[in-house]
């Protein structure tokens, strides 16, 4: 249960859903989150968004099912193009276990692009429908992770192997344990869970604006036969091997390998919307406010009812996680979503390996957006233009914080903390 794979499916993927022992909450809701195919779904997700005006829990589940079907829309295209997943912690967005196409459709570097756009707009729709939820809303609603999920193949249906639950045992290798004997995965969520997605939701659209903000044609061309080697790509019939020797994981066979360094060597993306990565900072600081907005909730709560994500207050290991919350990492958290926010703001520098006296000022790389170049970032040429005199972040408070989660943990209760 503590497997970082399973902690980054779940961050990416669990959502509040809801069940039929709600009494409380709209019969479209219900019909939403129990579908078995999209054209129920939709129905249901339809009806709600017309009544989120007036309704905070159609509001509620309204915004949940639109963060869930913006999921669903990359999956679909994904599907549509023959995506296999490089089953790489590198590459968390395209660790969707989408099922084999044996016919997929070619796909072009603008189809990509439109595919990104349609999810993060999706998204934004799912995060203005959640913020419209009023902060005192009493919410609570209950679902057990197996009974729900998303259409991967395009078939129309929501089968048991598309629910949440088994999506995430897909990602974690089957560390989730989804049989009858299993605990169960089971949570009620609350307004704070609200806050939560939400703020997942502003994470993954800077993600996808960091991406459309620049030209990764060359990236595309020269690899993305690696993610998608039936599409038609242009380099297909040059690099692609037989079936037989392409292996499954990323690092699995040379071929991936080569095609993997070839991705990295080719991440030096001009500048084409400098609006999308102003806007990816405007979206990683509202996740961070919405984070704080939830813990503010979380430890205001009386209740310890199923809680998908505790307070120190709310006594339990967690079913899915295996972890349970204490006073001093909600403190440590805290002090890290200060930390994050310094740097976004540029009160705070970011240091370089390699360059003493000066720090990067993240403000003025997202702001002032010059190329974007993987390797002389990681090497110094590429951040010299946002080198600046100041206070820069210092390793030891960093270190502080880790040791509060442990160490190595520190990262697999970020994606479960947001």
């Amino acid at each position: 249960m503590k497997c970082l794979a399973s902690l980054l499916a779940s961050a990416v993927i669990s959502l509040p859903l809801l069940s039929a022992a709600s009494a409380a909450a709209p019969e479209a809701a219900t019909a939403l989150f129990e579908a078995k195919t999209v054209t129920q779904r939709n129905a249901a997700l339809a009806k709600l968004e017309a009544a989120a005006t007036g309704d905070p829990a159609s509001a509620y589940a309204a915004g949940a099912g639109e963060f869930f079907t913006a999921l669903e829309s990359l999956a679909s295209g994904l599907h549509r193009h023959g995506f296999e997943s490089p089953q790489s912690f590198m590459l968390p967005l395209m660790r969707l276990p989408v099922p084999d196409n044996p016919n997929p459709e070619p796909l072009t570097y603008e189809e990509f692009r439109a595919i990104l756009v349609a999810f993060r707009d999706r998204l934004e729709k799912s995060a203005a429908t959640l913020g419209s939820v009023p902060a005192g809303a009493d919410i609570g609603m209950v679902v057990d992770l197996t009974h729900a999920g998303i259409d991967l193949n395009e078939d129309g249906t929501i089968a048991p192997d598309e629910s949440f639950a088994a999506i995430m045992a897909t990602l974690s290798h089957g560390s989730i344990d989804t049989s009858d004997t299993a605990p169960s995965l089971t949570f009620r969520f609350d307004r704070a869970d609200g806050h939560w997605l939400q703020g997942y939701a502003e994470f993954l659209m800077a993600q996808a604006d960091f991406w459309l903000a620049h030209d990764f044609r060359s990236t595309f061309d020269g690899s993305f036969h690696m993610l998608f080697p039936r599409a038609k790509l242009p380099l297909q019939d040059i690099l692609v091997p037989p079936p037989s020797e392409m292996g499954s994981n990323i690092f699995s066979s040379e071929w991936r390998i080569a095609d993997f360094i070839s991705m990295v060597h080719l991440i030096n993306w001009p500048v084409v919307e400098p609006e999308r990565r102003k806007a990816a900072r405007r979206e990683l600081l509202e996740m961070i406010r919405l984070s704080r907005e939830d813990w503010k909730a979380m430890r205001a709560e009386t209740d310890n009812d199923r809680e998908w994500l505790p307070g120190p207050q709310q006594k339990g290991v967690n079913p899915l996680t295996g972890l349970e919350v204490s006073e001093e990492q909600v403190q440590a958290w805290l002090a890290t979503l200060t930390m994050a926010e310094d740097l976004l703001e540029g009160r705070v520098l970011l240091p370089h390996f390699r360059i003493t006296g000066k720090g990067i000022n993240m403000k003025r790389f997202f702001d002032e957006p010059k190329p974007f170049d993987l390797v002389l970032s990681i090497t110094g040429p590429g951040i010299a233009p946002y080198l600046e005199s100041g206070k820069i972040l210092a390793s030891e408070d960093f270190d502080q914080i880790q040791r509060e989660f442990g160490g190595g943990g520190f990262l697999t209760f970020a994606l479960w903390f947001n």
